[in-house]
């Protein structure tokens, strides 16, 4: 069975940090590239930022471009979002992605 389980979203004043993690498990994790996708209230969801399978290449949105870090290891099978110089506008549920398939999120509150 496929499973995506986000973890470490939290509260945090503006212009700190999370580290958020998504363990994996049901596939070949180490072969397949991984995305980052949040989702605020009255937005549409956002792709955050993306991995290729074997780390050597990322992406990431304009708004997060400099202050979020992608990375993975593929031994533990988990893949992770380091968040840096967090905004108010960062808030939002966030989620990992494997094709189709999503976890169920964590939640991040950035408030001043």
């Amino acid at each position: 069975q496929v499973q995506l389980v986000e973890s470490g979203g939290g509260l945090v004043q503006p212009g700190g940090s999370l580290r958020l993690s998504c363990a994996a498990s049901g596939f070949a994790f180490s072969m397949y590239a991984m995305s980052w996708y949040r989702q605020a209230p009255g937005k549409e969801r956002e792709l955050v930022a993306s991995i290729t399978n074997d780390g050597g290449s990322t992406t990431y949105a304009d708004s997060v471009k400099g202050r979020f870090s992608i990375s993975r290891d593929n031994a533990k099978k988990t893949l992770y979002l380091q968040m840096n110089s967090l905004k108010p506008e960062d808030t939002a549920v966030y989620h990992c992605q494997w094709y189709s398939r999503w976890g169920q999120g964590t939640q991040v509150i950035v408030s001043s």
